[in-house]
């Protein structure tokens, strides 16, 4: 069956969404994702940690990651290991219109993260500190990173190990006090696309480099030239009143995305036949929710 095709995204990118909660700004992304094939959300860690850490509920969202979960000793490293991964399979629930319990987790050799038996969507996550990030794309690759952003690396001498000549120079010519802010932007770039394109700090961050702020930021080589071209979109974004978020996306240069719904990827009469073998005949969710999905675990 061919998946339904949507009109071509908006190149832009929206801002992104405050998720409080089980409940809270999912209308949002899920128009994110239909006007752009992208969604960036955001979430404190309050919000979703678990009451009862190791609860039933609890298990059963982990899934695979339950064991990955039980093998973390320390108390707030568990915690915030729980709550990631239930925001970013909520997240991925919403755009494959999915309950959440049913959405796996997939990390390739680099521990990148992906979702199990679904390449229409592609996902990135990140946390510091007690803020959460969540990316969604369905047009390409997608990495998020978050950074405090009166981190002060640049007061540490940090940019004479990650920024190319190009970049430090531009940061010389910069006052003093903008050099801190323009540092930790070209970090959550860097951090950003390294993630999206499986690397990590696999790929030395003087090897390549970012353009300055104005719009559209451009990834370039050591010495300042170009180093792609209109297919990686790169953004960054004040978030939650105090960091900064960084999104690196690429376009797979296919048009306008597949619907990601998990239904519209199946054949109707496959779908028929297990939900008859099933005895349930029930329409997919459009969102996550009911009883079973309360953050209680």
């Amino acid at each position: 069956m061919t998946a339904r095709r949507r009109t071509a995204p908006s190149s832009s990118l929206g801002e992104p969404v405050r998720i409080s909660g089980r409940d809270g700004g999912w209308d949002q992304v899920r128009a994110d994702l239909e006007e752009h094939a992208v969604a960036v959300l955001h979430a404190r860690l309050a919000d979703w940690r678990p009451d009862r850490a190791g609860g039933p509920r609890l298990r059963a969202l982990l899934g695979r990651d339950w064991d990955r979960y039980l093998e973390l000793t320390h108390p707030h490293v568990r915690v915030r290991f729980a709550a990631s991964r239930a925001l970013l399979k909520y997240a991925a629930a919403v755009a494959l219109r999915v309950p959440p319990e049913t959405v796996e987790l997939g990390y390739g050799l680099t521990g990148r993260p992906c979702l199990r038996g679904c390449d229409a969507v592609d996902i990135s996550l990140s946390h510091t500190e007690d803020l959460l990030l969540v990316g969604l794309s369905t047009k390409g690759l997608i990495g998020v990173d978050a950074e405090r952003a009166d981190r002060p690396l640049y007061t540490r001498g940090l940019h004479r190990n990650v920024c190319t000549p190009h970049e430090t120079t531009a940061l010389e010519q910069l006052p003093h006090h903008r050099r801190g802010t323009e540092l930790v932007r070209l970090w959550t770039l860097k951090e950003a696309y390294t993630k999206a394109i499986g690397q990590g700090l696999r790929l030395r961050f003087t090897e390549f480099g970012f353009s300055g702020g104005d719009r559209p930021v451009r990834l370039l080589t050591p010495e300042g030239a170009p180093g792609t071209g209109d297919e990686w979109q790169f953004r960054t974004f004040s978030v939650d009143g105090g960091y900064v978020a960084g999104v690196a996306v690429s376009d797979n240069g296919f048009g306008g995305p597949r619907d990601p719904a998990a239904h519209a990827m199946l054949d109707p009469l496959v779908v028929a036949a297990v939900s008859e073998a099933l005895g349930d005949d029930a329409e997919p969710e459009d969102a996550p929710g009911g009883e079973d999905d309360l953050l209680g675990w």
